[in-house]
C-alpha cells in the first residue's frame, strides 16, 4: 500500500438525493447550491496519487464538516447546522423533523464519515502517521452568515486545528503561497480543518490542514463559470499538495 494524502472534498456536489422537508421551489434552491457549492474543488485537487475522499451530495442538503449535535455547532444558531434549514439571507428553505434529520445522518452523513475514517485508519495501519488536506474554496465576497465579514479577502486560506495542524505545514504554505506570489490568509476567512471523530483531539499522529481557495481565482464569479485562469490555479494546487506529500 502506497503512503498517500487523503483529501477531504466535502462541498462539490450540487446533487439533492431526497426532497423532504424541502418548502421552496427548485429554482430559489438551485440559486442557493450556486451561492454555496464549492465549486469543481473536485476537479481542482484532483490527483490520482492520493485518496479522495468526495462527498456525493450537496452541503446544502447534509454537510459533512459540522457537528451532528447543534449544542456543538456554531453556525446551527443561523439555520446552517447539519441539515441546513435556512439560506444564506435567513429564509427557511426547509423543515427538518428529528426522523428526517435521522434519516439523513444514517443514509448519508455517517455514510460518507465512514468511509473517511476507512480511509484515516487505513494509512495509519501501514504507516503510523497520516496527513489529511481538506479540500474547499470560497466566495471572493463574505456571504450573509460567514463570521468574518472583512471584504478583503486573501487569494488562498489555510485553515489550522491547533492539535492536529504541525508548525511545519503552516510554515510550508506560508513558504509555498509567498514563492507563487499568492497572498495567503491563515485562519482567515475561515478555521479549522477536519479530522476523523475518533481521533479528533487525541491522535497526534493524525494532521491536517485545509485549504482554501478564493473563488475570484477561477470563476468568473458570482456565476460558476470557469474563468481564463482556473487551469493556472489548478496547477498551483496540485503544486502545494505535492510539496505537503514530499514533506511527510
Amino acid at each position: 500500500m502506497d503512503k498517500k494524502i487523503i483529501l477531504h472534498i466535502p462541498h462539490s456536489s450540487t446533487h439533492i438525493p431526497l426532497s423532504d422537508g424541502y418548502l421552496v421551489d427548485p429554482i430559489t434552491l438551485e440559486k442557493e447550491i450556486l451561492k454555496l457549492t464549492d465549486w469543481y474543488t473536485d476537479d481542482l485537487f484532483y490527483s490520482s496519487e492520493e485518496e479522495m475522499i468526495v462527498a456525493e451530495f450537496s452541503r446544502i442538503f447534509c454537510d459533512p464538516e459540522r457537528f451532528t449535535d447543534d449544542s456543538q455547532e456554531v453556525m446551527a444558531q443561523y439555520g446552517m447546522g447539519v441539515l441546513y434549514e435556512k439560506s444564506d439571507t435567513g429564509e427557511v428553505n426547509r423543515i427538518v423533523t428529528p426522523e428526517l434529520k435521522e434519516k439523513v445522518l444514517t443514509s448519508y452523513y455517517w455514510k460518507h464519515h465512514n468511509k473517511f475514517n476507512t480511509a484515516v485508519n487505513n494509512q495509519l495501519d501501514h504507516y503510523g502517521k497520516v496527513t489529511i488536506i481538506d479540500c474547499h474554496s470560497y466566495p471572493s465576497k463574505p456571504l450573509k452568515r460567514d463570521l468574518d465579514k472583512n471584504p478583503n479577502r486573501p487569494d488562498f486560506n489555510i485553515g489550522t486545528d491547533s492539535f492536529h495542524t504541525t508548525k511545519e505545514l503552516i510554515d510550508l504554505s506560508v513558504s509555498f503561497f509567498k514563492k507563487a506570489g499568492y497572498t495567503l490568509g491563515i485562519d482567515w476567512p475561515y478555521t479549522g480543518s477536519i479530522v476523523p471523530l475518533e481521533h479528533y483531539k487525541k491522535n497526534k499522529n493524525v494532521s491536517s490542514i485545509m485549504l482554501e481557495i478564493n473563488r475570484a481565482l477561477y470563476l468568473n464569479e458570482p456565476t460558476n463559470q470557469k474563468s481564463e485562469t482556473y487551469y493556472q490555479i489548478k496547477q498551483i494546487v496540485s503544486e502545494y499538495i505535492q510539496t505537503i506529500k514530499n514533506s511527510i
